[in-house]
This record gives structure tokens, sequence and C-alpha cells, in this order.
């Protein structure tokens, strides 16, 4: 019996390929996929009043300390 399990080897390498290409193909439309969602997200209000909530918070962080040293040495 423990002669059959080499005949196998070849069909378990080929199922091992085969779930390579089907895992990377699954991979690739999901990054599709995710791509399209953060488009159809950039497009929508909510998507735009996020990026301007951003750029806010942005400039806020950038003129918060108008020269002054972050930490005052007293």
């Amino acid at each position: 019996m423990g002669c059959f399990a080499c005949f196998d080897g070849g069909n378990r390498e080929q199922r091992k390929e085969q779930d390579r290409l089907a895992s990377a193909e699954a991979r690739a439309k999901a990054a599709e996929a995710a791509q399209r969602r953060q488009e159809q997200f950039e497009k929508s209000a909510a998507g735009r009043a996020a990026r301007a909530q951003l750029q806010a918070a942005a400039k806020q962080s950038t003129n918060s300390n108008k020269g002054e040293p972050a930490l005052k040495m007293g």
C-alpha cells in the first residue's frame, strides 16, 4: 500500500500549482474591487468631505506652532 503514495506526487504538485494560480487570481480580483470601491468613495459626498477634513487638519497642524518650539526648555 505504501508504494501507491509514490504515484500521486505529480497530481499533488499539479493541484498545488492550480491552487496557487487560483489564489493569485482571487487576490488580483480583490485588489481591483478595492480600487473601484476607493474610486467610488472619493467621488461620493462622504469621500469629498473626508478629503476636505484631512486637508483642514493638515493645514491646522502646519500652522499650529507659529514658529515657537514644540518643547520649551524652562
